[in-house]
């Protein structure tokens, strides 16, 4: 296995890529995305995961990539458990899923997978999508400790 700055010899993610591209995701990049949405102008290729907050059950908005095949929406979290709305899929896993520009917002039952494949997973999902693909690019690039989320929509 190959390894440059963002990995340990050992395969695991570096503590060091994290701290960099978390608050640049937090305080870069998610802001205006989440302005986006709010303006409805929601970004082609993205979708906005609505979870609900571990201590406040409040909602909590998340920009993620459109993962929806069917009636299964797939999300790969770029920093694993370290995602705070991972950690709130675990305490709550009721969330509602709304994609880009215009899709309605969907109910559903997410679960972690811990034992599916993120990058093959991206993969598949990139397939026949550019948008899709280029989201899942960033994604898989600015990724510290990729982990699979399933959701199983409710039927419409």
């Amino acid at each position: 296995m190959t390894w440059g700055w963002h990995m340990r010899p050992s395969g695991q993610p570096s503590a060091v890529k994290y701290r960099l591209v978390q608050p640049l995701q937090r305080y870069v990049i998610n802001p205006p995305v989440l302005l986006a949405w709010r303006l409805g102008l929601g970004p082609p290729g993205d979708a906005l995961l609505e979870t609900t907050g571990r201590h406040t059950g409040r909602p909590h908005h998340t920009p993620v990539c459109d993962g929806s095949q069917g009636e299964t929406f797939w999300l790969i979290a770029q920093h694993g458990r370290r995602a705070d709305y991972v950690r709130n899929i675990e305490a709550h896993p009721r969330v509602k899923v709304r994609t880009a520009p215009h899709g309605d917002w969907r109910a559903g039952t997410a679960r972690v997978l811990h034992d599916d494949d993120p990058r093959q997973r991206l993969q598949t999902l990139g397939q026949g999508d550019l948008w899709r693909r280029l989201c899942l690019a960033a994604s898989r690039t600015m990724g510290t400790n990729l982990l699979t989320v399933r959701i199983d929509l409710d039927p419409r």
